[in-house]
């Protein structure tokens, strides 16, 4: 009787070979753009939910890694090369700032119009 594991999840291309070389099967498809966008999506989250476990600094670096390849599909995906994502970054930098000063915003006060 063959033992399965499902995983049901987008994986980085050379995942399959990394499994064959481990003497089993892997069993795949190629995902459609609507179907690839979605996943991708859902790796975002995966990859960021994993950022908040790491417990050391280099699982840290790692996770990060890892969120930075999704966005770099994401972008793909979307026409756009990561030096695109990076220009509007620094352009946001720019006009609204960073996060260095650490700064958490609890309320606005709204002054009553006379």
């Amino acid at each position: 009787m063959e033992k399965v594991r499902v995983y049901d999840k987008l994986v980085r291309d050379n995942i399959p070979n990394v499994i064959e070389k481990n003497n089993e099967i892997p069993v795949t498809r190629i995902l459609n753009d609507e179907e690839y966008r979605r996943e991708l999506l859902w790796k975002l989250r995966e990859e960021v939910n994993e950022v908040e476990q790491a417990t050391t600094k280099e699982q840290l670096i790692e996770e990060l890694a890892d969120v930075l390849e999704v966005l770099k599909a994401i972008a793909k995906l979307e026409d756009k090369s990561f030096a695109d994502v990076i220009e509007v970054a620094q352009e946001k930098h720019l006009t609204k700032g960073g996060f260095d000063k650490k700064v958490y915003l609890e309320k606005v006060l709204v002054k009553e119009k006379k």
